[in-house]
């Protein structure tokens, strides 16, 4: 097996994860990868466990083991349609809005070939998507975390992706989410303006850094409710960074809840991933030059979490958004 390497990942078992498979631990580290994806690395000998290279799965960890993971280069991916259900917000013959669910991926990957909404988007457009962003992106303007559900803009042609890319690097397209935090705030709005890059302990993980070392980061947020040592918050994008909300609001001290990387081991009210739907996303078309907002409920199951925890999710859509 060669030992070329594209990235490496170092980690420490914790006294929670005392008796927790690898393969199960390492799923709950690095959620981007499938487990099936880790499980052939740990076959394939590149999971190292103190030092001790570790080819069983079901190894149960220990307080204090050092994990090490090293992760291949990616290889070429043949990206075939899908015939994958899409909930299709608006249509035309420039653009589409689609509502993403939560546990999709956004672009095929190492360990998520199929399934992923390029899958979906070039089955049900065939080749009508634009070719900027290459055969594994088509179509692709921007992204959002694979357990975040929510609002994308997808551009068929190349002059469309070309504007909307405008839009996004002049921070004037508008895209705010919904959230659940720890903790209530002291004041109801806010800004956090902090650098983001790599975690240098951590290389699968972002975090707040210098900008030598990340990329200028800005969330805007207010607070919509609060119940319980919880709330519920919209935060508007002004930049787009990775995990941007996820870092910056742990970085203040109000994680998202169900957030298994940035936030307490243990969850609350059964959220299993975190609290957090793209719900609203306006642009100028680039075609009319018509300013379009759009505008979706979060998910079932976020709506039944914000129910036990007592919130009212009416705060949360503005008058005249399309739905």
């Amino acid at each position: 097996m060669s030992e070329e390497i594209s990235e490496e990942c170092r980690l420490t078992a914790e006294a929670e994860d005392e008796g927790t498979r690898l393969d199960t631990y390492l799923a709950g580290k690095l959620g981007d990868m499938t487990r099936s994806y880790l499980q052939q690395l740990i076959e394939e000998g590149r999971v190292s466990v103190t030092g001790r290279k570790k080819t069983a799965k079901n190894y149960r960890l220990r307080e204090g083991d050092e994990v090490n993971v090293k992760i291949p280069p990616p290889k070429a991916l043949d990206v075939c349609a899908e015939d994958i259900p899409l909930d299709i917000v608006y249509e035309d013959d420039s653009l589409l809005v689609v509502n993403k669910p939560k546990g999709m991926v956004v672009h095929p990957a190492a360990g998520n070939e199929s399934g992923t909404l390029v899958n979906a988007l070039m089955y049900h457009c065939g080749d009508n998507l634009s070719s900027i962003n290459g055969v594994i992106r088509p179509g692709i303007v921007h992204r959002i975390d694979k357990d975040t559900s929510g609002l994308l803009v997808v551009a068929k042609t190349d002059q469309a992706h070309r504007k909307l890319s405008e839009q996004l690097k002049a921070h004037s397209m508008t895209r705010s989410y919904i959230a659940v935090a720890y903790h209530p705030f002291r004041e109801p709005e806010g800004t956090v303006d902090a650098p983001i890059g790599r975690d240098r302990k951590n290389r699968m993980k972002m975090a707040v850094t210098t900008l030598q070392e990340g990329r200028h980061a800005v969330t805007h947020y207010r607070q919509l409710d609060s119940s319980r040592g919880f709330a519920l918050i919209e935060c508007r994008l002004e930049t787009g960074r990775t995990h941007q909300i996820r870092v910056h609001m742990a970085y203040i001290h109000h994680p998202l809840l169900g957030d298994p990387v940035y936030g307490p081991k243990k969850t609350a009210f059964g959220a299993r991933s975190q609290m957090l739907h793209a719900g609203i996303l306006g642009f100028i078309h680039p075609v009319s030059g018509e300013y379009m907002e759009f505008f979706r409920e979060p998910p079932e199951i976020f709506r039944k979490i914000c129910g036990s925890i007592g919130f009212d999710l009416s705060a949360f859509r503005r008058e005249g958004q399309e739905e």
